[in-house]
């Protein structure tokens, strides 16, 4: 098992900037692709950005590549989303997703999932 806890959410003005952290317990780290996903309300889930196990490859969604970063500590079990010249339309529920193929992560399909924290961009 891993447990997965997401911190950082908040809500911040249009252009504004947040980083999200995932903290990550249970099985090793180092060893799962880890990734972000969102949900707004009343639409369906949508893959984010995620990072390989290495770091050495990285994947966004079109609609934030360019203003968010995926990154991750394997030291601290750590993975984080700085997200950057944020917009009304990134309003949702962040959540942290882990799983041994970065595919799964990449499709929301992984294996494990915090509970999500809330990210309220206004206009």
């Amino acid at each position: 098992q891993v447990q997965l806890v997401e911190t950082g959410g908040g809500l911040v003005q249009a252009g504004g900037s947040l980083r999200l952290s995932c903290a990550a317990s249970g099985r090793t780290f180092s060893n799962y692709a880890m990734g972000w996903f969102r949900q707004a309300p009343g639409k369906e889930r949508e893959f984010v950005a995620a990072i390989s196990w290495t770091s050495y490859s990285t994947f966004y969604a079109d609609s934030v590549k360019g203003r968010f970063t995926i990154s991750r500590d394997n030291a601290k079990n750590t993975v984080y989303l700085q997200m950057n010249s944020l917009k009304p339309e990134d309003t949702a529920v962040y959540y942290c997703a882990a799983d041994r193929s970065i595919g799964d992560v990449t499709t929301v399909r992984s294996n494990y999932r915090g509970q999500g924290t809330q990210v309220t961009v206004s206009s």
